[in-house]
Parts: C-alpha cells; sequence; structure tokens
C-alpha cells in the first residue's frame, strides 16, 4: 500500500479516501469487461465465478504473503459480523436479486439499486450511531441523484407486478447490512476479510446457478473471467474494507456509490459509444457529491478510553499510537503488532474511523 500511501499525500487527501475512490474505480471498469468475457453466460453464474475469482485469488495472495497458511487472527467475538456480513451480502442479497430480475424490467432493477447507498448511510446512521453532518448528507444524495440519472429508462418500462421491485429492493437491503457489518470486522486482515467473503459468495452462487441448468464457460473464458473478478471485485473489497477502517460505513458507501459511472465512463472507451446527456449529468451531480465529502472538516474535542486492541492494524506513531514497544523495534513506519491505547483527550479533525467512533452530544 506504499504507492496509496505516495499518491494520497501528494494530493493531500485522506488515504482512506483513496482506497474508496480505487475501490469504486475497480468495481466500476470490471462490468464492461466481465460483459465483454462472458457472453451469454448466465447472470448468476458470472457473478459465481466474479466472486470466487476474487476469493480464490486473494487467498493464494494471502499465503504468499504470510509465507504459508496462517490463522486468521479474526477475534472470536468479530465471527458473528463476518458471517452476518456473508450471509447477507453473499448469498441473500445476489438470491433476492436473482429472483427479482425474473419479474423486473432492466431500467427498473437499475434504478432500485441506487438504494443500496442510501440504504448503507440509513443504517449506518440509524442503527449504528454513525456521525453525519448536512454536507455529507447532501453529498451522498447528488451521488444517489447521479446514480439515478444514468440509469433512468428512455423509454417507457411497464411493471404489472410489484414482487420482483420488492425483491431487488431486499437485495440493497441486504448489501446495506453486508456494508455496516463489514464494518464492524475493518480493522482486521482486509485480505483474509475479503479472501473469505468471495471464496463463500462465489461458491454460492456457482451453486445455484448450476443447480438452474448453467453449464460453466470454457477455460480460457472461465479463466479471463475469474483474472476480472480478482481486480474488480478482490483487489476492491481489500480496498473497500480499508475504506470503511478509515472513513465509516456512509462516508465509504457513497463514495463506492461512484462505480456505476466509472463502469459507463469504462465502456465509452472500450466499446464505440457515444455519451449521453444523463451521462453528463450524472457526472456532475457526482463530481459535487464527491466534491461535498473531500472538504469535509469535522473537528471537536472528544475522549479516547483507554482500549487494547484484539486484532493489529497498521499503524504510525501519531498522537494515537504512543505506546511502548515490547519487542526490538527496528524504527520503520507504519508496522503492525498488538498494541494498547492510553485515555486522551483532545481535538482535531477527523472521520468515524476505528479510533473514533464515539458518541455526539
Amino acid at each position: 500500500m506504499e504507492s496509496f500511501r505516495c499518491v494520497s499525500d501528494k494530493l493531500g487527501m485522506n488515504r482512506a479516501v483513496l482506497y474508496a475512490l480505487c475501490a469504486a474505480a475497480l468495481f466500476g471498469a470490471s462490468t464492461p469487461f466481465a460483459k465483454l468475457l462472458t457472453g451469454d453466460t448466465p447472470p448468476v453464474l458470472l457473478a459465481g465465478l466474479l466472486y470466487l475469482g476474487s476469493g480464490l485469488g486473494l487467498s493464494l495472495a494471502r499465503v504468499i504473503r504470510d509465507h504459508g497458511v496462517r490463522p486468521s487472527g479474526l477475534p472470536k467475538g468479530d465471527w458473528p459480523w463476518l458471517l452476518g456480513a456473508i450471509f447477507f451480502g453473499g448469498m441473500l442479497g445476489p438470491v433476492a436479486l436473482m429472483f427479482g430480475l425474473l419479474s423486473t424490467s432492466g431500467s427498473t432493477a437499475s434504478l432500485l439499486l441506487n438504494l443500496e447507498a442510501v440504504l448503507t448511510a440509513v443504517i449506518a446512521w440509524v442503527v449504528f450511531k454513525e456521525n453525519a453532518d448536512n454536507r455529507i448528507i447532501l453529498g451522498m444524495l447528488a451521488i444517489v441523484a447521479g446514480g439515478v440519472a444514468l440509469s433512468w429508462p428512455t423509454a417507457s418500462a411497464v411493471q404489472s407486478s410489484i414482487t420482483g421491485p420488492a425483491l431487488v429492493g431486499l437485495a440493497c437491503l441486504c448489501w446495506a447490512i453486508d456494508n455496516n457489518l463489514t464494518r464492524k470486522v475493518s480493522a482486521s486482515d482486509a485480505l483474509f476479510i475479503a479472501a473469505t467473503k468471495g471464496v463463500m459468495a462465489g461458491a454460492v452462487n456457482t451453486l445455484i446457478a448450476m443447480g438452474m441448468g448453467a453449464v460453466l464457460p470454457g477455460f480460457a473464458t472461465l479463466l479471463a473471467t475469474m483474472a476480472v473478478g480478482f481486480l474488480g471485485y478482490g483487489i476492491s473489497l481489500v480496498l473497500f474494507v480499508l475504506a470503511l477502517r478509515g472513513l465509516g460505513t456512509a462516508r465509504t458507501g457513497a463514495y463506492f456509490s461512484t462505480a456505476p459511472f466509472i463502469g459507463a465512463a469504462t465502456a465509452l472507451m472500450v466499446f464505440p459509444e457515444t455519451t449521453s446527456l444523463a451521462f453528463w449529468v450524472a457526472a456532475a451531480l457526482m463530481g459535487l457529491g464527491v466534491w461535498l465529502h473531500l472538504t469535509e472538516h469535522h473537528a471537536h474535542e472528544h475522549l479516547h478510553e483507554t482500549l487494547q486492541h484484539e486484532h493489529e492494524h497498521e499503524h504510525e506513531h501519531d498522537e494515537h499510537h504512543q505506546h511502548v514497544h515490547d519487542f526490538e523495534w527496528d524504527g520503520v513506519e507504519p508496522h503492525t503488532h498488538d498494541h494498547k491505547h492510553a485515555k486522551l483527550k483532545h481535538e482535531h479533525a477527523h472521520f468515524p474511523d476505528i479510533h473514533h467512533r464515539h458518541s455526539h452530544s
């Protein structure tokens, strides 16, 4: 992640913001490439193969990084959060979307999928008490409005049943829950979290698709699809988890909602297509939303209670990380080890990251 650190420092941008935008870029860009590679592959099988590519690729990357198979390091109390995220986001969500698409027009489904960002933010604010001021709310609404403009139907679409749209909405709710539950484990190893979600979600979706009669594509297409999944889903999810760690759920979800625009922009570069008025309206609205988020300044006096982390996370010895080392340290920063935070009261600009999950009275 050293390259991200250098770029963020040069741009004067919070590193977690860069993680979120890069996650959105990779995910958005993967869509046109996946369509280019798979042809007539059923959507559920496509989702399964993309997830499998991400999970298997990240698992291999983790083995290489750790020089073998190592324990996850995930605290016992975090497993319910991770398993809940996998159930809602990797199993229930895709299944709800699959059945919803059977009786929902493509244009209606595209519009409804913008609900994910809204529901993610609402759950973060209402259930998990994540802080948000008017600037963040306006920024999120502008980004979602851009998504609506981008997916607005160009022709009238008749929707005869409420069941399909309700199931698509349920899928969005599942992914919103997934995002918030993943935030609860975001301080742990992002590579392990993303790999586990990818393998389990990929296996479930692929088995469902094959149970419905889908047939695996040829080896070359299969390999290429899983490679796209590794980059567009796997690496993207690792960056998404790192962004959750540094920004909180609502802000990360808002940045990630720019993915459809990035996908549309990528398609314009890859395929001989022309831009529409909706594309430029979406660009303006999403640009406004991102600008509102980037220029946020949330500062006030707050108290850090004494905290002993149950996990390890990469850190530098800033004001929040003043601790002694019970091992011989080579002086290299950032580094990772178990550590304890002393009680601290101070004032500075901050996001609702893993060290700033305090209440605002």
